[in-house]
């Protein structure tokens, strides 16, 4: 038996995670998996997380895991084909790639024939906002 009863470890390494998984004994004789997440924490510290699953639970664990991962797969096929059917449905109604010509966008009360010269800087700005004057001379 190994330090602390560890009978096997293996390690899998992530971008800023590490998982173990260890099989263990304890001292009355027990077999378990302990799967330990550790994550990297502003370079100095590490969270770690831990779960135990016993021996004779383990296969009830492993078949939720494989109904997870099978559900993951089949959502994940579920969504490609949904984002294509969307992108489909959006070419036939816009046009697909090979229209490349975008359509123009007037503000109110201009049109394609107005001619648009570049504003005068002394002039006022036009922000579309109420100006109000004030009717007191000077």
């Amino acid at each position: 038996m190994g330090i602390r009863g560890e009978l096997y470890t293996t390690q899998t390494t992530l971008a800023n995670r590490s998982y173990f998984f260890n099989v263990k004994e304890n001292r009355t004789g027990d077999v378990f998996l302990q799967i330990v997440e550790s994550k990297n924490r502003d370079g100095a510290d590490f969270d770690r997380h831990q779960i135990a699953v016993f021996e004779e639970d383990l296969q009830k664990f492993l078949n939720g895991l494989d109904d997870s991962l099978r559900f993951i797969q089949k959502n994940r096929k579920e969504q490609e084909r949904l984002r294509a059917e969307r992108k489909a449905a959006k070419e036939a109604k816009y046009g697909g790639a090979s229209s490349v010509e975008k359509k123009k966008v007037f503000r109110k009360g201009f049109s394609e024939d107005d001619d648009f010269r570049p504003r005068d800087p002394a002039a006022p700005k036009k922000t579309g906002r109420v100006h109000v004057v004030s009717k007191i001379q000077k």
